[in-house]
């Protein structure tokens, strides 16, 4: 069952330290995302399986899959409903062989040339970017713009959600270059209230 990408938050530790990160993510949830990914690139393996534990028990009921950012044993030991690795973050085959066919699993592709060597029978998903440049991510690809993104969901053989600095005014060109979503870190994470924040991406703009 391919999973709903319409808006798709990826945490940050720091951005969620205030508020707290099961707090920021339950009113998320309420206010309508519909993913969430545990993204932390300095915790341990340790501390992130029982962050994962404490966001999928949080999650429990809401029907939001929790998806693991890069560790694919976090991901198994966790119980996570998926997995999401960028282009060095191993093998598509090891990690679907690893988490079952059921677990969902993501790629993130920001070329042509990357898109052309996936494997669409082993993936749920494509993050597509960065749209734009993020500060969240210091060693990112060359921002897509729009007509970029537009120009890898038409190359792309599988579902894909839009990354990278995007905000609620962002919706509709995102729709409009093909994407079924934007994930979203700071829009979401870095508001005071981000259940509210969340609802401005479903309202029309």
């Amino acid at each position: 069952m391919r999973p709903d990408l319409s808006l798709y938050l990826v945490t940050d530790p720091g951005l969620c330290a205030e508020r707290g990160l099961e707090e920021t993510v339950v009113a998320a949830v309420r206010g309508g995302v519909t993913l969430v990914q545990l993204r932390d690139k300095h915790a341990s393996d340790g501390e992130l399986i029982d962050q994962a534990r404490r966001l999928k028990a949080a999650l429990a009921g809401s029907g939001v899959p929790l998806i693991i950012n890069d560790r694919l044993a976090v991901a198994v030991e966790s119980g996570a409903d998926g997995l999401h690795i960028g282009q060095d973050d191993g093998e598509v085959a090891a990690a679907r062989a690893a988490l079952g066919e059921a677990a969902i699993l993501g790629l993130s592709v920001q070329t042509l040339d990357q898109m052309g060597r996936i494997d669409p029978q082993a993936l749920d998903y494509l993050g597509l970017g960065p749209v734009f440049a993020t500060p969240s991510k210091h060693d990112h690809a060359s921002p897509l713009g729009f007509e970029g993104l537009a120009t890898l969901v038409a190359a792309s053989p599988l579902p894909s959600v839009a990354i990278g600095g995007l905000k609620a005014e962002h919706v509709a060109p995102v729709r409009q270059a093909g994407a079924d979503g934007l994930a979203v870190i700071s829009a979401i994470c870095g508001q005071p209230d981000p259940e509210a924040a969340v609802r401005r991406f479903f309202e029309p703009q």
